[in-house]
């Protein structure tokens, strides 16, 4: 998180110093434009994500085919940008937000599910992200030497943020975190090839936004920005199969022990006669998670210059 901070900011620092043309006029013949203009804004918006749990009817789809937008949730964030010429612009934000999903939400189209509703397991997490990402405008690129640039500007989005993640399950009315609990055999000698997973990690961006000038000093956007990540435990799902639970009181303590054999398989709730069989599928390992925001953005202008 250190190193993404300090290098948005020497970044951003550059940009002072690329090489610019006389100043120009911006919006009218009231204000001036410098070369670099910075920007504060703040965004509020929506967050929903894509995971092995819930989804829609149906066998389980790729990407946002299988998504349920039921599971949106409120997010919020800020931004500090430096923006070139009106063309490229350098911004650091911070998004915070949660993800949610759980496989009780296809009930009432179980019969298609072929199995994803009576596994019937569920998690929810706080995202906490800050990302450095670069916007480009194309409509930007045109000389405007007779008229005014227009107001709408169409741009898309693409960089690297860090984000931490907690995913989470209730039990008895208790939120407990489930990276600790192992659910899956993480670490377990029994299962090699199931590693234990970080609860911070990095993630790709890229997204489509338009920008609208409200004024010299204010502008708003509406963007949205998928996040593509390396892990496939955004909900502490992933594997094919199931472990065998009493391994857990070879690797935790008792008391995380029995909450993970509760855990772990919760086909048993709904179908007590017929619990998951160790063959059945906990997840799917052969796609990682996903979470995207839909957001409106309000910015104010730093370096413009009334005549």
């Amino acid at each position: 998180m250190r190193k993404l901070l300090v290098a948005g900011i020497l970044m951003c620092s550059s940009l002072i110093y690329l090489p610019v043309k006389a100043q120009y006029y911006f919006y009218n013949d009231k204000y001036y434009e410098n070369a670099v203009v910075f920007e504060v804004g703040a965004s509020g918006g929506i967050m929903n994500c894509l995971t092995d749990l819930g989804g829609n009817k149906g066998i389980g789809k790729k990407f946002i085919k299988d998504l349920n937008w039921k599971n949106t949730k409120p997010s919020f964030g800020g931004y500090f940008l430096a923006n070139y010429m009106d063309k490229i612009a350098l911004r650091f934000e911070g998004t915070f937000g949660e993800v949610m999903a759980y496989d009780s939400i296809l009930k009432d189209v179980a019969t298609t599910t072929t199995g994803r509703y009576e596994r019937n397991l569920s998690f929810k997490s706080r995202i906490s992200e800050f990302q450095l990402a670069l916007e480009v405008h194309p409509l930007m690129f045109r000389k405007f030497d007779n008229e005014d640039p227009p107001r709408w500007s169409p741009y898309g989005i693409v960089g690297a943020g860090y984000f931490s993640f907690d995913p989470k399950a209730n039990l008895d009315g208790i939120w407990y975190s489930l990276q600790p609990l192992r659910l899956e055999g993480q670490g377990f000698k029994e299962y090699p090839d199931r590693k234990p997973y970080k609860l911070s990690q990095i993630n790709i961006v890229g997204g489509l936004g338009v920008r609208y000038q409200l004024s010299p000093m204010f502008n708003t956007r509406f963007e949205i920005v998928h996040r593509t990540l390396f892990t496939d435990y955004l909900d502490d799902a992933s594997s094919n199969s199931y472990i065998d639970p009493a391994l857990f009181y070879n690797y935790l303590p008792p008391a995380q022990a029995a909450i993970a054999q509760r855990l772990y398989e919760r086909k048993s709730e709904i179908t007590p006669e017929e619990p998951s069989k160790r063959t059945d599928e906990r997840g799917d390992p052969e796609n990682n998670d996903s979470y995207f925001t839909i957001q409106l953005k309000i910015g104010f202008a730093l370096g413009r210059q009334k005549r």
